[in-house]
């Protein structure tokens, strides 16, 4: 995919995870719905295919929740580039897209909580700090819901790909009714894909 990237759509790249830094109450991933509205649909600068598997990817990976933000500013510096056949201009924009879109993604949101975070201690007996505490949860719930259904989507309707849509709907009563760790329930998925049943 060949994208072209003028110097004002690096800086509404930029802007762009500015803002949705502020909106990552329960982490970046939260905001994968938005990106997806404006990294493909809108801008058309990533495939479907490249944001979705650049989620998956990150997400497989080990290290911080986050590093799916890197892969999408990677794939905007490469796909501006003409692709990886551009040699060292695919690597330049590549590592271009990655700082613009890292330090857009972490700035905002890390110095409004480091400070929010001390301000909140300070004040955690206080009932307005309380009533936000509890009125984010819904937050971060709905987030997380729209995350998912735009991962899930992009490989079908419920319909189109039943089973997948049937495991992602067990794995989501089983992680709100138990307490079994996170890392049986994804071996137990990857078992599921590994037979080819989803």
């Amino acid at each position: 995919m060949t994208i072209a990237m003028l110097p004002a759509d690096w800086l509404n790249l930029f802007v762009h995870f500015l803002a949705l830094s502020l909106l990552s109450v329960g982490g970046a991933i939260t905001t994968a719905p938005e990106m997806h509205r404006y990294l493909v649909d809108e801008r058309h600068w990533l495939s479907d295919s490249q944001f979705t598997t650049g989620i998956a990817l990150a997400q497989a990976a080990p290290g911080p929740n986050v590093l799916f933000v890197a892969l999408m500013g990677w794939n905007v510096g490469v796909n501006a580039a003409g692709g990886m056949q551009a040699g060292w201009a695919a690597w330049s924009l590549g590592l271009f897209g990655v700082l613009l879109s890292m330090v857009g993604i972490m700035l905002p949101s890390t110095t409004l909580t480091y400070s929010l975070a001390r301000w909140g201690h300070r004040n955690r007996e206080r009932r307005a700090v309380r009533a936000f505490k509890q009125g984010m949860a819904p937050i971060v719930i709905a987030l997380l819901a729209a995350t998912g259904w735009i991962l899930a989507s992009a490989h079908g309707g419920p319909l189109q790909n039943w089973r997948l849509w049937l495991v992602s709907a067990v794995v989501s009563i089983v992680v709100w009714q138990t307490r079994i760790h996170l890392l049986w329930l994804l071996a137990a998925g990857g078992a599921l894909g590994w037979v080819g049943w989803v």
